[in-house]
């Protein structure tokens, strides 16, 4: 399918997997939770923790900062924060519960302290002005974005950071094609090795669909601009399959 126009992408995205959105991803996550990393590892062919070193090189951090991770799942970014900078004040938002009872499970054995939070992050439950820096991984597909980019911007504190990575909708269509037919194949392969349930072997399509609707790294930069941010930067490997963005709210501004 060809994604709509850039304005309408967002009711676009809503319309066609809102109902997945509201009523299936929470048993998804509650299924592939326990083996959620390895399977990211084989999905990326061994490159996860690659990805993750990638992404944890551009994030800025000064000691005692505080720090939210949106849609923390099994707690790798705060995990990876915590290991760079000890005395940092790091919160992690999610919610499925499954997967942060993972993540906490995870950042206990590695004697760290991550204070989670269950809930929608459309809304999130954090004063204006309140974070240094927020960090969002591989979850925007299954987010309305200008909504959380919306409140991320909101407890961001004035020329606090925002870093964002996810796999974006490569802008070529050769590669676009060689990336979708790839994936059709590795989500299958993958959910036999690592046995997915019922409810993440009935999203594979969904996957490929939430991809297809997404945006590539061009576009949401642009989105990432229009709603307020500045100083907005992207870096991509292979080819925009991955982006890893960063932006900054304004000193003076929303």
């Amino acid at each position: 399918m060809a994604p709509p126009p850039l304005a309408a992408r967002e009711a676009v995205r809503e319309k066609r997997l809102g109902d997945v959105w509201s009523n299936e991803l929470n048993d998804v996550f509650a299924d592939v939770a326990p083996y959620y990393d390895r399977a990211n590892n084989i999905a990326a062919l061994g490159q996860f923790g690659n990805f993750l070193r990638r992404f944890m090189q551009l994030v800025v951090l000064k000691p005692q900062q505080k720090v939210l991770d949106v849609c923390a799942g099994t707690n790798a970014i705060g995990i990876a924060l915590l290991k760079r900078e000890p005395t940092l004040d790091v919160h992690a938002m999610d919610r499925s519960v499954a997967m942060q009872t993972v993540g906490q499970q995870r950042a206990a054995a590695q004697g760290f302290q991550i204070k989670s939070t269950i809930g929608d992050v459309h809304v999130l439950p954090f004063p204006d002005n309140h974070f240094d820096v927020v960090t969002l991984q591989f979850a925007s597909r299954h987010l309305r974005v200008r909504e959380v980019f919306t409140e991320v911007l909101r407890v961001l504190k004035p020329g606090g950071h925002f870093h964002h990575s996810d796999m974006l909708r490569p802008r070529n269509p050769i590669v676009k094609n060689l990336y979708y037919t790839y994936l059709r194949s590795c989500l299958g392969i993958t959910g036999l090795i690592v046995g997915s349930g019922p409810a993440a072997v009935k999203a594979k399509q969904y996957f490929l669909d939430a991809l297809e609707l997404f945006y590539t790294a061009e576009e949401l930069s642009i989105l990432l601009r229009e709603l307020g941010y500045v100083e907005v930067a992207v870096d991509t490997v292979f080819h925009g399959m991955l982006g890893f963005h960063r932006a900054v709210k304004p000193t003076a501004g929303p």
